[in-house]
């Protein structure tokens, strides 16, 4: 008998036409029929010892599933087609399943042990489907507290830390507020991933959620400013802040400072705030223009695809690294991810829109050339890495490859930088163990540990839940004592 992983291909969300996707917002792919999904879920391999849900760090890179997701669990509940309990099981390690089921790059598939020989079981696929049924079945719904503890906490930042900590910690009965100083709640779920990814009415969907199970929302206040921290922590038991990595990176090349060359966050998040109705600013417009996207990931990816979609003449994104190939390579053994040559959607799109990858390698932007104070190009040299044979890569420049591409706007998507001077603005020092300097405040997130993985921020949201439990529990129990 042959074992279905073999005689079953791979299949993942099916995904709308690019022809009409690329003239609106809406999500580009959806959850699975019933059959196909219960048809991957026996691709599953129900493995002595899954690495699809170890949730470690070997260096610099995650191996498995962070939040320690029972994945060969509920993978076998939907073969069975027990969706109900798939759904419960699934619930058990991920407060949010309906946002890294359609946004997170799924390290648990790069560790998945079918994936030595075969395509792995496609595990984000059968997420989404699981907690997108679970919403259209009614099974999603507020679970009421029965007692409170009487403490109070404040969250600052909603983004995927914040949330999730608010969720576990009002469970636990302590009263939660938490401070947003957008107008939406959310973080860069809301106006830092595009629409197309992640509809809004999805996380709004869970923020009212959470409304309903008792934890406040304040949308715009702006710690710091509005409100101080040491007046939160007079009026509130504890503090968290989970306030993300935030400083966006500049370029640090001359003319960098030329109309025309914008962050790639605030790019994003302007352009969300038009589906609200408010009117585009013409500096993140990019109808008409030719588009320089620096910075090769997946911020990177989702610049390319909102430009397409507001008309731009022109996309080609730069990337500092070499092309990838199309097969794992042996420096990349698994269960590292394999981090092979992909065409996600906003690269297929480009090719449909403009008949070519957008994607460049191997580039080195040397100077913006502007004309008066607006950009018209990036002057760039091409480069070569070498690996030494003790690992280390070194990257050289091509004698001669001066290159000038035109460019209206240049959207800059080269990462954040960590958060200890921010943080250290305000007095505050994070501890390893989610603690900080300051007796009472905590520290989560992309705040604690730089940018990462929207799983990294739900397991650092419920980890910190866990901490901030102890120390109130902790602070009540010396009350009775010198009481």
């Amino acid at each position: 008998m042959r074992h279905k992983f073999i005689d079953i291909p791979r299949q993942t969300l099916p995904e709308r036409s690019v022809v009409e996707r690329v003239h609106d917002y809406k999500e580009y792919a959806s959850r699975m029929e019933d059959g196909p999904i219960v048809k991957q879920a026996e691709r599953c391999m129900d493995c002595g010892t899954p690495f699809c849900h170890v949730g470690d760090m070997i260096g610099q890179e995650t191996i498995g599933c962070p939040i320690h997701n029972l994945i060969p669990e509920w993978n076998k509940l939907v073969s069975d087609q027990d969706w109900y309990r798939a759904f419960e099981r699934l619930m058990e390690t991920n407060n949010f399943p309906e946002f890294t089921g359609r946004v997170c790059p799924a390290p648990c598939e790069g560790s998945c042990t079918l994936g030595i020989s075969e395509d792995p079981v496609a595990i984000k696929s059968i997420e989404r489907t699981i907690i997108d049924r679970a919403f259209e079945e009614g099974w999603v719904k507020p679970r009421h507290v029965q007692k409170r503890t009487g403490r109070r906490v404040a969250i600052i930042g909603s983004g995927p830390a914040g949330l999730a900590a608010a969720d576990q910690l009002n469970q636990l009965g302590h009263a939660v507020t938490i401070y947003e100083k957008a107008d939406e709640a959310g973080g860069l779920l809301f106006y830092g991933i595009p629409n197309m990814k992640l509809e809004k009415d999805v996380v709004r969907r869970r923020v009212r959620l959470l409304e309903a199970e008792g934890i406040r929302f304040k949308t715009g206040v702006n710690v710091g400013t509005d409100v101080t921290i040491e007046s939160l922590r007079h009026t509130y038991d504890a503090v968290i802040l989970a306030t993300g990595a935030q400083k966006q990176r500049t370029l640090g090349i001359d003319g960098d400072d030329a109309t025309g060359v914008e962050p790639a966050m605030d790019y994003l998040t302007e352009s969300t705030r038009t589906l609200g109705g408010k009117s585009l600013d013409a500096r993140y417009d990019a109808n008409g223009k030719d588009v320089i996207v620096i910075g090769g990931g997946d911020t990177g990816a989702d610049c390319v695809a909102t430009a397409i979609r507001q008309g731009a003449k022109s996309v080609t994104q730069f990337g500092k690294h070499p092309e990838k190939g199309m097969f794992r390579a042996p420096e990349r053994p698994w269960p590292l991810q394999p981090d092979t040559l992909s065409t996600d959607y906003a690269y297929a799109e480009a090719i449909e829109y403009f008949d070519r990858d957008p994607r460049t390698y191997l580039i080195r932007s040397n100077r913006v050339i502007k004309q008066g104070d607006q950009v018209v190009g990036i002057e760039t040299e091409r480069m070569e890495k070498i690996v030494k044979p003790d690992g280390q890569a070194t990257f050289f420049v091509v004698d001669g490859s001066v290159e000038t591409y035109p460019a209206d706007l240049v959207l800059v998507a080269i990462g954040f930088e960590r958060p200890e001077r921010e943080l250290r603005k305000v007095g505050i020092e994070a501890n390893h163990d989610y603690t900080s300097n300051v007796e009472g405040v905590f520290v989560a997130g992309d705040a604690r540990r730089g940018q990462s993985l929207i799983v990294w921020a739900i397991r650092e949201g419920r980890e910190v839940a866990d901490t901030v439990d102890g120390y109130l529990n902790t602070c009540q129990q010396q009350l009775k004592t010198s009481s």
